[in-house]
This record gives structure tokens, C-alpha cells and sequence, in this order.
């Protein structure tokens, strides 16, 4: 159920007015139109208390200035229900608190569906617990592929992706990496960008339901 603040939302966008009077219920129907998420409190309307955050890196980034260096917080925050949907997001500001809820909102508005399947031949059980085929995803130097794995496999992969395949409700994978991955937000965002293409191919069953 809505929480009261979400209920005093007054949406500032058409495809918020359309979730508040009942005509969007679900994330996937945005998707399926191709209508554009320019509000957070969208997210929170339509996945309420499924939707869960976790912060993966905080950063204390310094900026040379004439009246001096600045110190500013970097805060990189996952989103997701863990059955489909993951957004990523970044957040600057000088109080960490504030660095925080920007990170959210940017994480809320950049959330994505993340198509599940299994896509190993040495499982083949038909249920969403896994990719279902290979896809790559890179960001800077840090590139990233995630192979189908056979249910009870996990995660085979760094703690960074773990957390970004867990919120997207990813059980079972298989990861290949090159590049600086110690460079936490470049590895979490080549992650990102490898479950965004598991909706950029065309399968036979997207084929059958046409």
C-alpha cells in the first residue's frame, strides 16, 4: 500500500497523473509503452514496499576551486524489488544526507527491466532464475559478460556485482571481467548495462508473441 506521503504526491508529468488515477499499475506497463520514468515517486507508487536500496560505495571526492578545494560525497546506491527491476544511481553533494537522497532518486528514475530466464543447456528448468542468454555490458575500461548458470550455481562473481545481480533477482550467473574493476562505479555500471541488454535482443518466444 501506498505510504501517505506517496499518497500526497501530486504527479507533474503524464505518465505520473496516469499511475495516480489507476490508468498504469504496474512498471511493466510503462516499459511495454515506452513511456519515459521522470518522476521517483513513480517507482514508489507502482512497487511500494517490494522496492529495496542498498548503498555500494561512498567516496569523498575533492575539487580544486580558486576559493579553494571543496570536499563533496559520492554516493552510489542500488535499487530493485529483486524480481525484475534494478536501477543504479550517483550522488553528489557536500553533506552526505543529501548526497544520499540524490543518489536514490537518480537510481529510481534510471531503473530498468531485467529479463530472467535459464539460458544454461545443463539446467534447462524453465524458471527465471538466471540470464537467459549471454549479454555484455561495459562502462570506461571495465567490461562486463554474464553468462547463463545452472540453478544452484550463485553468483559467481565480485562483490560489487553481486549486489546489482542480487537486486535485479538474479540467483544463479556466470561473469567474465576486463579492465580496473576496483573502480566501483564503473564496475557496478558495466553491470548495469549488461542486464539492460537482456532486453535489446529479440527472441524466438518475443517473435511468437507478435
Amino acid at each position: 500500500m501506498p505510504t501517505k506521503s506517496i499518497e500526497e504526491w501530486v504527479p507533474k508529468t503524464k505518465v505520473g497523473r496516469m499511475v495516480k488515477e489507476g490508468k498504469i499499475t504496474s512498471l511493466k506497463e510503462i516499459f511495454d509503452m515506452n513511456l519515459p520514468i521522470r518522476e521517483p515517486e513513480i517507482v514508489d507508487y507502482l512497487l511500494g514496499p517490494e522496492l529495496k536500496h542498498e548503498i555500494i560505495d561512498i567516496t569523498l571526492v575533492q575539487k580544486q576551486t580558486d576559493a579553494g578545494e571543496i570536499s563533496r560525497f559520492r554516493v552510489l546506491i542500488v535499487v530493485g524489488n529483486e524480481n525484475g527491476f534494478v536501477g543504479l544511481g550517483l550522488g553528489k553533494a557536500r553533506q552526505l544526507r543529501v548526497a544520499i537522497e540524490k543518489a536514490l532518486t537518480d537510481a529510481k528514475l534510471n531503473i530498468i527491466p531485467v529479463r530472467r530466464g535459464c539460458g544454461s543447456w545443463e539446467c534447462l528448468c524453465n524458471e527465471p532464475h538466471s540470464v537467459p542468454f549471454t549479454v555484455r555490458g561495459k562502462a570506461g575500461s571495465v567490461e562486463v559478460m554474464l553468462k547463463p548458470a545452472p540453478k544452484g550455481t550463485g553468483l559467481v562473481a565480485g562483490d560489487v556485482a553481486k549486489v546489482v545481480l542480487r537486486y535485479a533477482g538474479i540467483r544463479d550467473v556466470w561473469t567474465w571481467t576486463k579492465g580496473e574493476t576496483r573502480t566501483t562505479v564503473n564496475f557496478a555500471k558495466a553491470v548495469y548495462e549488461a542486464l539492460k541488454n537482456t532486453y535489446k535482443l529479440v527472441t524466438v518466444y518475443d517473435w511468437q508473441r507478435r
